[in-house]
């Protein structure tokens, strides 16, 4: 499983990047977690309020910053 955050950088994308962390860990998840930054990546994934979360390439959330609970529910789902 692939787990994108989109973001610049800024204090939200960082909470919901560490979120996402935890929300794996807490499952026992093999999956990566990596940070989106640049702008022209973001936008490719049709992206307009940062931070959002990809899941395996497909955009589940935007413009929150996802609890460590919210974030499992989406990897559960």
């Amino acid at each position: 499983m692939k787990i994108q955050i989109l973001g610049t950088g800024c204090p939200k994308c960082k909470l919901l990047f560490e979120n996402a962390q935890s929300a794996v860990q807490t499952l026992g998840l093999d999956a990566t977690v990596e940070k989106v930054e640049k702008i022209t990546d973001i936008v490719a994934f049709g992206v307009m309020t940062t931070p959002a979360i990809v899941i395996d390439g497909k955009v589940k959330s935007a413009g929150k910053a996802l609890s460590a609970e919210q974030v499992a529910d989406l990897l559960k789902a």
